[in-house]
């Protein structure tokens, strides 16, 4: 038998997660395969002799095919079976080369298909950014068979910037006067002036992507309908457990989900890697967000360069760019979303939740939380309190599931707990624990799990304005929290070092 340290199972983990060449489809990387095969194999190898229902769900199949030629297939598949088809385009590289693809095939294979792009404007963003949806938009609005939508209508967006606000409202019409920018005038911008059908006002971003493919397929002939996303399994866990989930895929197809009856979403890409993008780019000689060659210049990573709303939670500690790259957009966002300024400057601070926090002298953990809950506004504070009354009442009516080395662990401590039968979102069908006495103030003495609650991690969900509880564990599907468990239970005890 193979022995590898936890260094090794780590150090494989984390090429695989993050340095893929195999893509999850099994169809084979536009590079060279070598490296990746190698890790996986030994990777398996390993787990395959602890778990083999674990390796049968993560096993993929090899095909004699490359990414491009899959994505061909994908394309006749999508313009055999759906009568609409219409692509959500962000600017970003992913969603840049899709919109390249799908047009190019269209016009050798289904000329008289007409294809739909719509475009979701949050307002703020890189002015190349904004100069290369323009070129693209320009480039396309006297193509045949080609409809656009550039979509500027306010709609709930979520901030991590300030304690005193989840949303912030893009093209919000009561502060027209500090906008970050003009607002497109062009006859395909939908605006307050001219909405969708079932636009309402301030909705939330996601739900107005969802409610614009109702309106696409009504506009359209009722027809079956497909919105197809720019998004790909390797960019994180989350994503990759959504193509794997098969719950609701379409024909037994993990890329394509249900929204809505006779609308759905595909996301052909979901094999390729960043090589691949980039690659195609550079073999077909398309156009792209140009913002890619700042970030390079600004040394960050390929992973990190991302084209998304500056002010979530993925993005806030990158903020500071912006005063580098694009310094006249940058003084409009400080005086156009509260805390823009602040998070550029202590984004990966204390103060922003991103070091760890000391407690203040004279207080407990809870004292620290309704202390900091007194301070918020009305609305955040009852956001704040109907989440942690929610997780209050869950461990002492339901309890999650835990591995028995932690409940066994959590006795020892002396901590009052109780067995409440069995967990089915854990993989090991593990004990569900109550707590019959009060939440703990912190448990930094257990050691096997940090996914047991406490005053402490309440108290970090308001300190890093997460304003969902993301800390808390809410937020995750039923399925992506079976991913996670499985995870932290395989790997667990590897990291450290058993």
């Amino acid at each position: 038998m193979l022995n590898f340290s936890a260094l090794h199972i780590i150090i494989l983990v984390r090429y695989m997660i993050n340095e893929t060449r195999q893509n999850d489809s099994g169809s084979h990387s536009l590079e060279t395969l070598e490296g990746y095969m190698a890790a996986q194999q030994a990777l398996l190898y390993v787990l395959y002799t602890k778990d083999k229902e674990f390796i049968r769900d993560m096993r993929k199949e090899y095909i004699n095919m490359n990414v491009f030629d899959a994505l061909q297939k994908r394309f006749a598949f999508l313009f055999q079976e759906f009568k609409n088809i219409y692509i959500s385009f962000s600017g970003g590289k992913d969603s840049g080369v899709l919109l390249n693809l799908l047009l190019d095939y269209r016009n050798k294979y289904a000329s008289d298909r007409v294809i739909g792009v719509f475009h979701q404007d949050f307002e703020a963003q890189y002015t190349v950014t904004t100069d290369y949806i323009t070129r693209t938009f320009k480039r396309l609005e006297n193509e045949s068979g080609i409809i656009l939508y550039w979509v500027c209508l306010p709609m709930a967006t979520r901030t991590a910037l300030s304690s005193y606000e989840m949303y912030w409202y893009p093209w919000d019409d009561t502060k027209q006067d500090i906008w970050v920018r003009p607002i497109p005038e062009y006859p395909y911008v939908i605006n307050l002036a001219k909405p969708f059908t079932h636009y309402r006002y301030r909705m939330h971003q996601e739900d107005l992507a969802k409610q614009f493919g109702r309106f696409y397929k009504e506009e359209h002939g009722n027809g079956s309908t497909v919105c197809l996303l720019g998004l790909r399994a390797d960019e994180s866990l989350q994503r990759y457990s959504g193509f794997v989930n098969k719950k609701y895929g379409y024909q037994n197809e993990c890329w394509i989900s249900r929204q809505f009856k006779d609308v759905w979403c595909a996301s052909p890409l979901y094999d390729w890697s960043n090589s691949d993008v980039w690659c195609a780019n550079y073999r077909f000689n398309y156009d792209y967000n140009n913002l890619y060659d700042l970030y390079y210049k600004a040394g960050l990573k390929i992973d990190q360069m991302r084209v998304a709303s500056p002010f979530n939670d993925y993005s806030k500690d990158a903020l500071n760019l912006y005063r580098v790259i694009d310094p006249e957009i940058w003084a409009k966002l400080v005086g156009r979303v509260r805390g823009a300024n602040f998070g550029a400057i202590y984004g990966k601070t204390k103060a922003m939740g991103y070091r760890s926090i000391t407690l203040p002298e004279d207080h407990t953990w809870k004292s620290y939380t309704h202390f900091l809950l007194d301070t918020l506004p009305a609305r955040l504070r009852n956001n704040y309190v109907k989440k942690f009354n929610t997780s209050i009442h869950f461990w002492h009516e339901t309890g999650g599931g835990l591995p028995e080395e932690t409940i066994l662990e959590l006795l020892e401590k002396g901590y009052h707990i109780r067995r409440n039968g069995i967990s089915n979102y854990t993989i090991n069908k593990n004990s569900r624990i109550i707590f019959l006495g009060p939440i703990p103030d912190h448990t930094d003495d257990i050691k096997s799990t940090k996914d047991i609650p406490s005053w402490k991690r309440m108290c970090y969900c308001i300190l890093k304005n997460d304003h969902t509880c993301r800390f808390m564990g809410f937020g995750l599907t039923r399925q992506e929290q079976k991913r996670v468990d499985i995870i932290k239970y395989k790997y667990g005890g590897m990291i450290n070092g058993k």
